[in-house]
């Protein structure tokens, strides 16, 4: 990383480009990239040497489990091996506003029939089996992409045209199925906190609120909440949105008060 780094500083001064404007996004996909010999995280050092320009961190699931020894059969995104290395790669580089990527599924919602350039139609058999196929890994696609959005891994790698459909249809039911209730919730917690504040009493659920706030925030980002879906259910204004703290937006309404 660091001689990568060097290399576009070379780069960037040789073309006139502005230092440090050419961004890295690395990806981790060997065990050694996770832990080095001494059992240390080695996520923060590769951050350190990228000197500033590593903006994302991609999980590589089949290299990783690859490296993990794990037989192609087993080689799966929900595997533990893969939940280990990304609960990692969240908790070591949290903080720091490198954006995470899940990897992709590598199982296609594709035809494994296909008619011949001149010649017959498929069959109803083979029609049926080709439905079947593409049924089957759109729901195995849906299934990963709500394993990846439950712990905490809001973008992936789609490796076909044909995953796009599941993949809006499980980032948008993630974020749609809860809408009314996290905005009812998020609307009486802020009110509450600023009670309890006013009052001088301590509000010790922030984190709760920031939970809250985060699911707004990334439901903004995805597309599947718009900001004015935001402020009727909840009342969050833009500049709200845009502190992107808790905290701040309570200080604000006690400040206000």
């Amino acid at each position: 990383m660091s001689a990568l780094a060097e290399v576009l500083d070379r780069l960037e001064a040789a073309l006139g480009i502005l230092r440090g404007s050419t961004r890295i996004e690395v990806m981790i996909e060997t065990p050694q990239s996770i832990l080095n010999p001494r059992g240390e995280s080695n996520l923060l050092a590769l951050l350190r040497a990228g000197a500033g320009r590593c903006i994302a961190a991609h999980f590589g699931t089949y290299d990783y489990t690859a490296g993990r020894n794990i037989t192609a059969a087993h080689q799966d995104m929900m595997h533990p091996a893969c939940d280990f290395a990304k609960e990692m790669m969240a908790v070591s580089l949290a903080g720091t506003g490198v954006w995470l990527s899940d990897g992709g599924t590598n199982i296609l919602p594709v035809p494994i029939h296909r008619a011949a350039k001149d010649g017959p139609r498929l069959s109803a058999h083979d029609a049926a089996e080709n439905r079947a196929a593409v049924h089957a890994a759109w729901r195995l696609h849906f299934t990963h992409i709500r394993h990846s959005l439950t712990g905490g891994f809001y973008q992936g790698w789609d490796l076909h045209p044909a995953q796009l459909p599941t993949r809006y249809a499980a980032i948008y039911a993630f974020f749609l199925e809860s809408l009314d209730a996290a905005g009812e919730r998020l609307r009486n917690f802020i009110e509450k906190a600023a009670q309890a504040t006013l009052v001088g009493e301590v509000f010790d659920d922030a984190a709760t609120g920031q939970g809250l706030l985060n699911y707004f925030l990334r439901g903004i980002n995805c597309g599947a909440v718009t900001p004015e879906e935001t402020l009727k259910l909840t009342g969050l204004s833009h500049a709200d949105l845009r502190s992107g703290s808790f905290a701040r937006i309570l200080d604000a309404r006690t400040r206000k008060a």
